[in-house]
C-alpha cells in the first residue's frame, strides 16, 4: 500500500517515512508542494501525508489542486500551529482528517488506517480470509488463533493480498504498494517471499495464475 508523504522537515520526514515503511507502507516522500501535487497526477496512492507549511506551493494549495482534480484520496494534514482557522480551512477544502505537531507517531498510524478503512468500505481494523487473520496495529498475523512469525517483507504482502482479497494482484502492484519509487527490487524478491508465506500458511492460501499475478481467497 503506497503513501505520499509531503514534508519539507528533513528530519521529520526521514522519521516518517522510516515508521510508515516499517508498518507495510511503501512510502513516496517530496520535499515541496509542488513536487507532491505532481506525484499526485502520476500515480495512485492510498492516503496522503501533507504538511501545511511548504515550499514553493502551500499544503492548503495542494489539496486544493486536489480536489480540483476530482481525486478523492484519503489527506491527512499536519500542521505546526494549533491554529482553528488553518484546520477549518482544510477540512473545508477536502481534507479528511487533520494533525498537530507534534504528534504521536501511533496516533498518526490509527489515523492512517481509519482513513485506509474508510476509503476500502471496511468497518474492522483485522483483517480476516479462512483461519488466517491480520491485526494490522499490533503487526500480527495469526493461523487457527496461533502466532505465525513473518519477516516484514513477508508480513507487508501478506496484509497486501489479504487487503484485496478475492481479486488477483500484479506483481507489478505489488512491487508499486511495497516499494518507493527509488528501491530496486530483486527480480525473484517477490517470488521467494510467497514462497515463505506459504510455508507457514499453507501452500493452497496463497493462490496464482502465471503471468497474472496472486490471490487470497475471501
Amino acid at each position: 500500500m503506497r503513501i505520499l508523504l509531503v514534508e519539507d522537515d528533513s528530519i521529520l520526514g526521514s522519521s516518517l517515512k522510516k515508521a510508515l515503511e516499517k508498518h507495510a507502507y511503501g512510502v513516496d516522500w517530496m520535499r515541496d508542494g509542488q513536487s507532491g501535487l505532481e506525484a499526485t497526477e502520476h500515480s495512485d496512492f492510498a492516503a496522503l501525508v501533507l504538511d501545511i507549511n511548504l515550499p514553493l506551493l502551500s499544503g492548503i494549495e495542494v489539496l486544493k489542486g486536489i480536489r480540483r482534480k476530482g481525486n478523492t484520496v484519503p489527506i491527512l494534514l499536519l500542521t505546526a500551529l494549533d491554529n482553528v482557522r488553518r484546520k477549518v480551512e482544510g477540512l473545508d477544502e477536502g481534507a479528511d482528517d487533520y494533525l498537530v505537531k507534534p504528534f504521536d507517531l501511533d496516533e498518526l498510524l490509527a489515523r492512517l488506517r481509519a482513513l485506509i478503512r474508510r476509503r476500502d468500505g471496511r468497518t474492522e481494523s483485522l483483517l480476516r480470509c479462512g483461519d488466517v487473520e491480520v491485526d494490522p496495529s499490533a503487526m500480527v498475523a495469526r493461523k487457527g488463533n496461533i502466532q505465525v512469525h513473518t519477516t516484514a517483507k513477508e508480513f507487508h504482502l501478506l496484509k497486501l493480498l489479504m487487503e484485496r482479497s478475492g481479486r488477483y494482484v500484479t506483481k507489478n502492484d505489488i512491487e508499486y504498494a511495497l516499494y518507493d519509487a527509488y528501491s530496486s527490487v530483486e527480480s525473484n524478491a517477490i517470488e521467494v517471499t510467497i514462497y515463505n508465506l506459504r510455508k507457514k500458511l499453507g501452500t493452497e492460501f496463497i493462490k496464482s495464475i502465471r503471468g497474472i499475478g496472486y490471490m487470497i481467497e475471501r
